[in-house]
Formats: structure tokens, sequence, C-alpha cells
């Protein structure tokens, strides 16, 4: 899909589509806000243009075929179906509008016939608006957020499955105020606390996805019930209005703590009974907020149904739970954090992740369950291996990812062939875990990365994400130790990469060399894999 917006008058200051409610007049003059052709409805109706009429006159909207007339105002949605488009947006709705077509549109704004703004789409997304400010689409519902700091914080930083008891302890203690999010709950233990916490008076809300991969266990369906049954509220993200392919992140906030995993919401993942995952609770007021703000967001949003809803018309399947023990290794550490970002996925999360590949000076050292050969994140791995930085990369050793996952060792073996230092490895658990499904990242000594975020394009533009990014030597330290006992453990597997000793000659050979190799400039390719 190619989007080309084209606005004649400069777009500063203007509503944008992010932000239908918003009735302040652009200082710009006229102008497209937002275009919504395809809504989830027969005949797509309910279908509107919201357009800033700055206060001016003698507006037209014209898509080439029918013009219709913009009464002076506000911020107006125009719409040929009213009654249904106001369900949809918190401006006025007037009439009449155009019939927009689906396969794509030239849009004309005109003032007393001379031509003011225009954009074009060529394909329309079914149930998401065209932001004209960005000629990006984005589901109904869904407002993308920026790059939140929250200033610094004392954490508790800790690895799954040595350290299965923080997140459970971080539930026990909670007083006020417990909002659960995650892709997939079956823990007994994580449902004990919560339904615990409700005897003692907090406030328990929980928020998962709807249609998880695999579909939803009899395991999630039973421990569903008894937390509703106990009181407390949960939601799944769920339907045709569905502003996500999937809810996908994994964090609570209690009372005035954080708490950001890598893991899911079952015995395997924060039960400490299989994956390697990486975790941090941050004692921290404003983090705890802006997760709040996004679970708000969410939870509250139209395609976020109640779980008795839910469950009368899903299906459920047998699965067993992870049963596996490990002697930890990895004891929970207070780390003290300089600075603490969150990202979020659909908006910032992907071009945050890759700004700080891109600012690395020293070394990046990435543990992911997979990598896209193809895909952005790689590239981006590449051009830092290409200024010289150390680059190691420590992949998932599930039997369903191996294969894939040797194409990555392939393409990492080419390029520290021609000198580049960049390595990549297949984990081997040795006893120590299950497999790997964190995805974090080490950069510099200096900053850590870690959430939900599969490193691929589908996660970054469709999944609902949280990462957390921390600055500070003391974590990076922290999550840089564990990092460096699983490459080690993982000397004998498959691997690649140059001896270090000849990457620093080496290096310098290469960069002309590999100045124009299509891995830099790859496009993207969609993917949805998850455990």
């Amino acid at each position: 899909m190619v989007v080309v917006a084209l606005a004649v008058l400069p777009p500063a200051g203007v509503a944008t589509a992010e932000s239908e409610s918003q009735t302040a007049v652009s200082a710009a003059g006229p102008r497209i806000v937002a275009v919504f052709p395809d809504p989830v409805a027969d005949d797509d109706v309910g279908e509107y243009v919201v357009v800033d009429t700055a206060g001016a006159s003698n507006l037209t909207l014209s898509d080439g075929e029918s013009t219709v007339r913009i009464p002076a105002g506000g911020v107006v949605a125009l719409s040929s179906t009213p009654n249904a488009t106001r369900e949809l947006v918190d401006v006025p709705v007037v009439e009449p509008g155009l019939a927009l077509s689906n396969a794509g549109e030239a849009l004309v704004l005109r003032r007393g016939g001379s031509v003011v703004d225009r954009i074009d789409y060529e394909r329309a997304n079914e149930g998401e608006r065209l932001n004209a400010s960005t000629g990006e689409w984005t589901p109904r519902g869904l407002t993308p957020r920026s790059v939140v700091a929250t200033g610094p914080a004392n954490a508790t930083a800790f690895v799954l499955p040595d350290a299965p008891g923080v997140a459970i302890e971080t539930l026990e203690g909670a007083d006020e105020r417990i909002l659960l999010a995650g892709y997939t709950f079956t823990s007994p233990r994580a449902a004990d606390a919560l339904l615990a916490a409700v005897d003692r008076g907090v406030r328990v809300r929980v928020l998962l996805e709807g249609g998880p991969v695999g579909g939803m266990t009899t395991a999630q369906r039973d421990q569903l019930d008894r937390l509703v049954a106990g009181g407390v509220d949960v939601r799944v993200i769920a339907g045709p209005r569905a502003r996500f392919v999937f809810h996908h992140p994994k964090y609570a906030v209690a009372d005035d703590r954080a708490l950001v995993m890598t893991e899911n919401w079952k015995p395997a993942g924060i039960g400490g009974r299989n994956s390697r995952g990486w975790g941090v609770r941050v004692d921290s007021e404003a983090t705890a907020d802006e997760l709040a703000a996004v679970f708000a967001h969410d939870a509250d949003g139209v395609d976020a149904v109640s779980w008795h809803r839910h469950r009368t018309k899903a299906a459920f399947v047998e699965a067993s739970p992870a049963t596996g023990s490990f002697d930890p290794e990895f004891e929970p550490e207070t780390v003290a954090v300089s600075e603490v970002r969150v990202l979020t996925a659909p908006g910032n999360a992907g071009g945050a992740v890759r700004k700080s590949i891109a600012s690395s000076e020293d070394s990046v050292d990435v543990l992911t369950p997979r990598l896209d050969p193809d895909g952005a994140y790689f590239a981006a791995l590449v051009s830092a291996a290409e200024r010289g930085v150390r680059v190691r990369i420590l992949l998932s050793n599930a039997w369903y990812d191996r294969d894939s996952n040797r194409v990555v060792i392939e393409r990492v073996d080419a390029l520290a062939e021609r000198g580049l230092p960049i390595e990549a490895r297949i984990a081997v658990p040795s006893d120590r875990f299950g497999k790997v499904h964190a995805k974090g990242a080490v950069i510099d000594d200096r900053a850590v990365l870690l959430g939900s975020l599969n490193w691929n394009a589908h996660a970054t533009t469709e999944n609902r994400e949280v990462v957390l990014a921390l600055d500070g030597t003391e974590p990076a330290a922290y999550y840089g130790e564990t990092f460096e006992a699983d490459w080690k453990a993982s000397a004998a597997s498959g691997r690649s990469g140059a001896p270090e000793s000849d990457w620093k000659t080496r290096t310098t050979l290469a960069l002309g060399a590999l100045s124009g190799v299509a891995i830099a400039g790859s496009l993207l390719r969609r993917t949805v894999t998850f455990e």
C-alpha cells in the first residue's frame, strides 16, 4: 500500500486524525484532517472525511466525480450516513458526504475555486483511518503515542526462569490498583495473587488478547473464569473492529510500580517453567502512570469486550502447561536507572529501537527469538557493524525457529567473511532454561531495551507492544552479564562471525565493498510468529 499526501499549505498547528475530537481552529487555514473510507460495516455505512474549515466559508470537497459544500465552522466530519458516523467521531457531523472508494481516491479541498489542500490514497485499509498529516493508516480509535521519558528511578532487574517470584511479589504488594496487560494468561499463581488483591480492596483490571495464535486454551478459560467470579474486571481485545492484530504486551501497574517483561503470564513464562526472559520492575509513579494511560486507552476501546461476552462465542483448545525446573543462576538486583523511556507500538517503538542501535558506538548485544534477515532491524544492526560496532545476536533454540534462524546465521556468516564485526548464534540452554523467548538488547554498556516487541515489521506496525528503554550502566551491567553467560554457553552451537582479533583490521577494508549491500535497504517482510 502506497499513500501520497500532498498539502498545498504548510501543515502547521493542525488537528490530526489521532485527535478528531479537537475543535480548535487551525492557524494554517482550511485542510483535510482524516479520511475513513472503509468502515467495518455493510456498504461502508459511516464513512467520512474530517475537514478543518479554520472558520473559512465557500469551501468545497471533491473526489473528481462529486462535489459537496462545507459549512463554515471548526472541525467537521462530512458523511452521507450521519447517524452511523456520529458513533465514530466526537466532532460535528454534516451532510452530505462523498461516496469514498476503497480502491483509492484523490480528494481536493477548494476555497472559492482555488485548491487549498489535497490528499491521495491508493487503497483503503478496512477499519482504519488515514491521517492526512502523516500519510499513515491507523485503526479507528487508536491514538499512537510518542516516546515518553519518565525520569530516573530505582528498579529491580531480573531474568527468567531464574526469578519467577518478582512478578508475583509485585502483584501481592499492591494496595490500590493493579492493571495487568498480556497476550495470554494461564498462571494459577498470578490468578491467586489477583484474587487476593481484590479481597483486600484493590481495584484489579485485566486486558488480554482474544484470539492468540493456536487458540485460547482451556487452562486460560479456567483461570479467567476464576478471576471474573472473584470480582476482577477481565476484558479481551477481539472482534472485527479490533485496533490491533494482536494485543501482545506483558506488563502490570501495581500502585506506583511498573512491571514490564518479555514473558507471558503463564507457567512457561512468569512461572519460570521454560523460557529465558528478561523483566524489570520500576519504582516510578511517572512510569506507572504512563503505562496506566496506555492501559486505559486500550481497555476502554470499542474492541475491548468483557470476558463473559467473549466466552459465549469462543472455542478452546487443550494444552499442557510447562513443567520444567531450573536452578537459578542470576538473582534479582536493584539497579539505578538514569532515565526510563516508555516505548509503544504501533507508533514509536520500532523507530526508537532502531534509533538506539544507530546511536551505538562500541557494542550491541541482542537476545531475540528470531530476526528477519530482510527487515529493518537486521539492516540497523548491519549498519552498526559497518561503523565498526561489535554486534552479537543470540537466537531461539526452539524447534519452530531453527530453520529461519539458520538463515540469519548464514547471512551473518557472509557478512563476517567480508570483515564486519558481527556474530550470530543459536542459544544452547545447558539446563539453565528451556528456550529463548526474551526480546532485548544491551547497547554500549549504557542502555537496555526489553519488552514484548518482536523485531519484525508486523509487530512494529500491527500489534500493541510495550518496551522499556533503561539508560544507565547498572541495568546494562546486569543484563549484559546474563547475556554473556548465555552467549558463552552457546559457543558450540550454530554460530557465525570472524575472530575478534580480525575485526578491527578487516572492517575498514569491507566498508566500501558493502556500501551497496541490499541488506541495508531491504523491504520489510510481514510475518506472524509467536510462541
